[in-house]
């Protein structure tokens, strides 16, 4: 799995030259029985790398516990604060900085990092030196682009999308069980509150069944294109 690490040295660096890193952030959460806690990393990873492949960017290693307290009630889970996950990324951006990469994109795959959206709203205040990718139009678009069944809302956890993505890069970490763990929970008001154990035994919210490895791979496929977007609103 070398995509979860980047190997490039410091004269690699200095030679590109890049304006803008692209920060991987994941979580350490239950993913249902079939999907690896990682599995937010993994993902997060995966787009990654695929940008820093297609486009003229800095690729950091992975922040690969964040914000997971709506999982907490599952063994395996660990989460950080979200004070905390503010002020890593605020440290990697100020560092960044002062090597001369001045934009920062953070490459979020887990959906309670909300604390994200914060971030990117205060740093951008005087100059758009800071995204969030991908935004949910992109996930929507990447949704389209692979032909799923499900949309974001119901296919929360563990579901069509995410088990697509491991199915097409990597299989080997996708066990069984996923072909029979549909579940369905759409009405999920009080999460925030009362956590996903209130709306799902088995962790799951979505349709793995649906999933399959062509999707996965037109997935990772749409987000490489719709990146070009996110990179043209950063300054030059």
């Amino acid at each position: 799995m070398e995509y979860l690490i980047p190997t490039q040295t410091t004269e690699d660096s200095l030679r590109r030259q890049v304006r803008t890193a692209v920060l991987p952030i994941g979580s350490f959460e239950q993913h249902g029985p079939y999907l690896p806690l990682a599995t937010d990393t993994i993902i997060a990873c995966l787009i990654t790398n695929a940008i820093a492949n297609s486009y003229s960017v800095q690729h950091l290693p992975p922040i690969s516990i964040a914000c997971s307290h709506e999982h907490s009630s599952w063994p395996g889970t660990v989460s950080i604060s979200a004070s905390t996950l503010y002020s890593v990324i605020f440290d990697i951006h100020k560092s960044l900085q002062q090597s001369g990469v001045s934009n920062l994109v953070l490459i979020n795959a887990h959906g309670g990092n909300y604390v994200l959206r914060n971030i990117v709203q205060e740093t951008t205040i005087a100059t758009p030196c800071m995204a969030l990718f991908p935004t949910n139009e992109d996930w929507a678009s990447a949704r389209v682009a692979a032909g799923l069944t499900t949309t974001d809302h119901e296919d929360m956890h563990a579901g069509e999308l995410e088990t697509s993505i491991l199915l097409h890069a990597q299989p080997d970490l996708v066990r069984s069980g996923y072909t029979t763990g549909d579940h369905i929970a759409n009405e999920r008001s009080a999460i925030l509150t009362l956590g996903m154990k209130a709306y799902s035994a088995s962790g799951v919210i979505g349709r793995p069944s649906l999933a399959s490895a062509a999707k996965g791979k037109e997935l990772l496929a749409s987000l490489v294109n719709s990146f070009a977007d996110c990179l043209a609103q950063l300054s030059e």
